[in-house]
């Protein structure tokens, strides 16, 4: 969840595309300079008195995941006041700069940035805009040399403990496997992708130890494990899903955006009723047609953090600094059982809720 803003620079993929208010539309896509790329106003000037701007990791807007969750907090902010929301979408880090300024020249009133990725390219945007305003989703900026917290008055650093959330997940797949064997794969190896993984080997190592069994996580060890190294390739997803089917994993979490879609495909192809936990959002609600695979989700409420954040520029209550996201003040979560309710036993499922209460108080810690 921290890291040092000079030391991360990773490579995706390329290309540049600009978004109209809604998720999920058919995408006009654009390789010219942003900085000739207008909002999402027709006459290509921004709307009304105030703007909101989202600058998307890789994965696209629509990503069923990270991106489209952040964005439905700017677009819930951009109801409440009556603008039209902009996004930039990034195809490689490449394109993180050109977007940010892109929105800057259009003025607008806070630019959203979202992912870890984005962290060192929102960081020399604030620092040389100080009266522009900022958000940032999944990055808490922190000088790893000197060993300290780097405080930007104009920036929100949105973070989330999403290891709470997952451990409840991995307890819970521990306690229903039936082959005594979890999967879990990511994108990226950067600490807001494998902050779920630990999470939820910690919660099958919790498990184990309660009952004695010997569940195991396969895809990663809490140091090194499975990673297709991008958040587009479904195709990646499918293989390295299919490897940890052949591993014996009849429960997979990936931690990969849209990658994950390759797990759905890999698992309903199989046919064999291997289920899935998916991340970020509810996996039934963005993905509806493959709730019938969905465990749970390890939600990260990051629509609403990104809400109360443009809404706070717009009001001027605006305060840089760090938010955390938590069991305890609903920034995580887990989702509801949805159609496996009724499959997972009373015992389970009270379990669970004890074990949250456990971790908000402290009883039990996670990470």
């Amino acid at each position: 969840m921290r890291a040092s803003r000079w030391s991360k620079t990773l490579v995706v993929a390329v290309g540049l595309s600009l978004v109209a208010a809604a998720c999920g539309d058919d995408d006009e896509t654009s390789t010219d300079d942003p900085a000739d790329e207008t909002t999402t106003a027709p006459d290509g000037e921004p709307t009304g008195d105030f703007l909101g701007c989202q600058v998307t990791d890789t994965g696209g807007v629509d990503d069923n995941s990270f991106n489209e969750t952040a964005f439905a907090g700017l677009e819930s902010a951009a109801d409440e006041l009556g603008f039209e929301p902009a996004v930039l979408e990034s195809q490689s880090d490449a394109d993180f700069a050109p977007n940010i300024q892109a929105h800057i020249d259009n003025e607008c009133d806070i630019v959203v940035t979202v992912g870890f990725l984005l962290g060192d390219a929102t960081a020399a945007a604030a620092e040389a805009n100080p009266d522009q305003l900022f958000a940032i989703v999944d990055f808490d900026f922190f000088d790893s040399d000197a060993g300290t917290d780097i405080s930007f008055d104009n920036v929100k650093e949105l973070t989330f403990s999403t290891d709470e959330a997952a451990f409840l997940a991995g307890y819970l797949a521990a306690a229903t496997s039936e082959t005594g064997i979890v999967g879990t794969y990511g994108g990226i190896n950067i600490p807001t992708v494998t902050i779920f993984m630990d999470g939820m080997l910690a919660g099958i190592e919790f498990y184990n130890e309660e009952t004695g069994e010997d569940v195991q996580l396969v895809g990663w060890d809490g140091t090194d494990g499975s990673f297709t190294g991008n958040f587009e390739s479904t195709e990646d997803g499918r293989l390295i899903t299919e490897q940890l089917l052949d591993q014996g994993a009849d429960i997979i979490m990936p931690v990969a955006g849209p990658v994950g879609q390759g797990t759905i495909e890999a698992i309903n192809a199989g046919g064999g009723g291997e289920r899935v936990i998916w991340v970020d959002t509810d996996g039934c609600v963005s993905v509806p047609d493959a709730c019938d695979l969905f465990l749970t989700s390890v939600m990260k409420n990051m629509d609403v953090a990104v809400h109360d954040a443009v809404i706070s520029a717009s009001d001027g209550s605006f305060e840089g600094g760090v938010y955390l996201g938590t069991l305890e003040n609903e920034g995580v979560g887990l989702a509801p059982l949805n159609e496996f309710e009724d499959d997972v036993d009373q015992e389970i499922q009270d379990r669970i809720a004890e074990l949250q209460e456990q971790i908000i108080s402290g009883e039990v810690t996670v990470g």
